[in-house]
């Protein structure tokens, strides 16, 4: 493959627009890595029906395997009938399922047309599993043997089978009513004796994912094991019903993460950097009102203490730097925890050992920072009174931070309520109330020291 830094794709695309010669054309695009061409596409929708008609069909189903989700749908919009009589059946059913799912009911009828029965009914079968779930990514080209076979003719059929399907890295073996009992790499089949039977080689504990799986805890597992793709099987027999490839895992991992940072900004997941204004107000204005109704509770709280906030004007100033650092603490511990629980690396054995290391953080932070604040204000209003006021008032309000940090995440999560979504909000009243809270509270207590 070429390398954009390297040469002038730009240039090579559009001596495709010149050339007649089919196997030259096959030649051009061969050293094209799909991903560079899809990038091209973006910027050249005047020329994009007459680029991809030059294209190979086996290319242009690479185009669309590669391609984002509403991309996929424009490339079978703009390819000609003919061709999508080629291009549509070789595309992987996963993909397939991601386009349908998409789709308004003419494409969906339009794609169908060109399935046969079989791939009608497997693509319909794997549409009624949730999007989330491991049915819902799974592919359903896979390499399976039987146990008996030998290695040498284990080979021949992957000469014949393994362009029609996908990642040929593991093959699963399986019985006549195809329940998995094992799986061999391709390098055990390549380096074993010609003769030896796969049965001798599999390695029957195979790790496989129920088809009802979270894709969540999909990729948990493949970040633990490393594998390049997975089994996904029906629990109730261990039938094996599709794999998932570790493309196909990284694209969840990057949906997730990206939806658990919309979510703690109070952002809908469907938003986009360049998208309408209206659809944006609308997502962020909801959120914004909640917040609204929350901080009019911290207020309260600052409304209680008007007196001694008339009395001392310097409180004012320092107030909103303790609201700000329990904030800041709280998102540090959130983040840790919402990460934890997303990726099953928090449970209920080390819950209490995750609990009192972020106390630990928060009391030796609140000291340090306590500290330097104490000393910042004592040189500003030359009252060692108030530095010591605003140092507690600190050091509480990180403490703060750290168990509400900690608690409110566990406890939706425990209500089926997703952390990343609500868990900013409670916690930064939480903080807010505290801090203000306390900090007035001793003003209040200690005022004939301030004055």
């Amino acid at each position: 493959m070429i390398s954009i830094y390297n040469k002038n794709i730009e240039e090579i695309i559009f001596s495709l627009l010149k050339e007649t010669d089919k196997e030259k054309i096959r030649e051009i695009v061969e050293e094209i890595h799909p991903v560079d061409f899809l990038e091209f596409l973006e910027n050249y929708e005047e020329e994009f029906y007459n680029i991809v008609e030059k294209l190979p069909d086996d290319y242009i189903v690479e185009l669309i395997n590669e391609a984002e989700i509403e991309d996929k749908l424009d490339i079978i919009n703009k390819i000609s009938e003919d061709r999508k009589n080629n291009v549509i059946p070789d595309i992987s059913s996963d993909e397939l399922v991601d386009m349908l799912e998409e789709a308004d009911e003419e494409q969906k009828q339009d794609i169908f047309e060109y399935l046969d029965e079989e791939d009608k009914d497997e693509i319909k079968e794997l549409l009624e599993y949730p999007s989330d779930t491991a049915g819902g990514i799974m592919a359903t080209e896979f390499l399976t043997v039987k146990e008996d076979m030998t290695m040498d003719e284990t080979i021949a059929y992957l000469r014949k089978m393994a362009p029609d399907y996908q990642t040929p890295y593991y093959v699963y073996v399986v019985d006549d009513d195809n329940i998995l009992k094992g799986v061999v790499q391709l390098r055990q089949i390549l380096t074993c004796n010609s003769d030896t039977k796969i049965k001798d080689e599999m390695i029957t504990s195979v790790i496989s994912v129920d088809v009802n799986t979270d894709q969540e805890e999909v990729a948990v597992l493949f970040e633990k094991y490393g594998f390049a793709s997975m089994p996904v099987v029906d629990e109730k027999n261990n039938e094996i019903l599709g794999i998932i490839t570790f493309d196909d895992i990284m694209n969840v991992i990057t949906e997730e993460h990206t939806e658990d940072m919309y979510h703690m900004a109070g952002l809908d997941t469907e938003e986009e950097l360049t998208g309408d204004i209206l659809t944006s107000v609308k997502s962020r204005s909801m959120w914004l009102t909640i917040n609204l109704f929350t901080a009019m509770l911290a207020s309260s709280v600052v409304g209680f203490f008007e007196g001694t906030i008339s009395q001392i004007v310097a409180l004012a100033t320092f107030m909103p730097i303790v609201a700000g650092m329990g904030g800041n603490a709280a998102t540090q511990t959130l983040t840790i925890m919402i990460r934890g629980i997303a990726m099953g690396e928090l449970n209920y054995e080390n819950e209490k050992d995750v609990l009192k290391k972020e106390l630990c953080v928060a009391i030796m932070d609140g000291l340090i920072i306590g500290v330097l604040i104490g000393v910042i204000t004592y040189i500003r209003v030359r009252n060692i009174a108030f530095g010591v006021i605003i140092s507690c008032a600190l050091l509480f309000n990180i403490l703060v931070s750290a168990i509400g940090g900690f608690f409110v995440p566990i406890t939706l999560k425990k209500f089926n309520i997703d952390p990343a979504v609500a868990s900013s909000v409670f916690v930064t009243t939480m903080t807010d109330m505290a801090g203000f809270g306390c900090f007035l509270g001793l003003a209040t207590i200690f005022m004939k020291y301030l004055t």
